[in-house]
């Protein structure tokens, strides 16, 4: 219950706490402290549920974006595995598999070889 706290540890803080407060104060001293822990138990529970449910909405909210984002791929024209296939396929073999001919491929230019001047 206390952890490493064993029974003769727990009597002599007992005694302790008995020789400081009296007899008189020690009951209302428990009872504060009993008051404290529940309510320290009932935050903390309270925190544990909360946290438990924006999991659970968060959950909830990436298996929608799924189904939403499954949707939308399955409904695209040409969403099929061929599509996938010639995606990355290079564009000339893109277009001769359309059917349509080729774009004239652009020349690759050098890169710039000038230096770059200070401003």
């Amino acid at each position: 219950m206390f952890g490493s706290i064993g029974m003769p540890e727990l009597v002599l803080i007992f005694i302790v706490a008995l020789l400081v407060f009296g007899p008189k104060k020690l009951p209302e001293i428990g009872k504060s402290i009993g008051k404290g822990l529940a309510e320290f138990k009932r935050a903390s529970d309270d925190l544990k549920r909360t946290i438990e449910l924006e999991i659970e909405q968060g959950k909830q909210e990436a298996a929608s974006v799924r189904e939403q984002v499954t949707a939308v791929v399955s409904a695209a024209p040409g969403s099929t595995a061929a599509t996938a296939e010639t995606s990355a396929a290079p564009p000339a073999a893109v277009d001769a598999a359309k059917g349509k001919p080729a774009a004239p491929a652009q020349a690759a230019q050098p890169p710039d070889s000038r230096p770059i001047e200070p401003s």
